[in-house]
């Protein structure tokens, strides 16, 4: 389990490495990226600077408590909501750079793929559909935060225990959505994916926990977010080779669809 964990954390130094092969597609997806953590920050500092204030009203109850257990109580509560705030941060920040840059990611999906050898021909869904996943991302987002601020009001051990779940929770949801992509251009169906990530539970969360530290990182969702792309491309191109799953039926009308058996005609009588 550990070393398909750290095979995971790989896959995500492996989108690294596409910067020495494309490095000017790879900057490209710096822009939305940047756009995207620009509208975060406008949210996350005057957050960070009442915090204090928050856990104050938050907690009307400790107001008759003996110092210093009231200041470090509020201060853990303080801790633990701004955890939280990361947690939906993390999926939103995702949802937005992926609805905002979605041709720049398609293509750094696409010269990942073509890099790996016998892509897919379709190209795995447009805006629209990354605007249904970027929603569906920060609907989880929500959830996982709100299992986050849970866990922290949990006495003695909720201060660590909140962050740590939130990290790996948030990153499983990375890793599926960004994997989406590629399993958009295979015509996968949600059992199909369901199947995939079962098969390797430790190496996506591998690749997901890390791709979330990196965006705790001040100015490290920038910097990575492209890298996490092509990394999720390896990821599910190495989950498709452990795990193979059918190919759908081909569609009615595509060049690999079977033709229809030809009509017979009654004889003809002759003269």
């Amino acid at each position: 389990m550990i070393r398909e964990f750290g095979e995971g954390v790989r896959m995500l130094f492996r989108g690294f490495g596409t910067w020495r092969r494309r490095p000017g597609l790879m900057a490209l997806g710096l822009v939305p990226a940047i756009i995207a953590g620009l509208l975060l920050l406008a949210a996350l500092i005057p957050l960070a600077f009442s915090l204090w204030t928050i856990a104050d009203w938050a907690t009307p109850f400790a107001d008759g408590w003996a110092e210093p257990w009231r200041d470090l109580f509020r201060g853990v509560v303080g801790i633990v909501l701004f955890a939280a705030a990361l947690a939906l941060a993390g999926a939103v920040f995702s949802a937005l750079a992926l609805a905002i840059g979605d041709p720049f990611y398609q293509r750094i999906w696409r010269a990942v793929e073509a890099d790996l050898g016998d892509p897919p021909a379709s190209d795995g869904g447009g805006f629209w559909s990354a605007l249904g996943e970027g929603i569906r991302l920060v609907l989880l987002g929500v959830l996982v935060a709100v299992v986050v601020l849970l866990l922290g009001l949990i006495p003695l051990v909720g201060g660590i225990l909140g962050p740590v779940v939130g990290v790996l929770l948030s990153g499983r949801v990375l890793a599926r959505e960004l994997t989406g992509r590629a399993f958009d251009a295979r015509d996968l169906s949600p059992a199909d994916r369901a199947t995939l990530f079962r098969g390797s539970r430790a190496r996506v969360l591998g690749f997901g926990a890390a791709t979330q530290l990196c965006f705790l990182v001040p100015g490290g969702a920038v910097a990575v977010m492209p890298a996490a792309v092509a990394g999720a491309t390896v990821l599910a191109r190495s989950l498709l080779e452990r795990t193979p799953v059918a190919p759908p039926p081909p569609r009615p009308g595509s060049v690999s669809a079977p033709l229809p058996p030809p009509v017979a005609h009654p004889p003809t009588g002759g003269a």
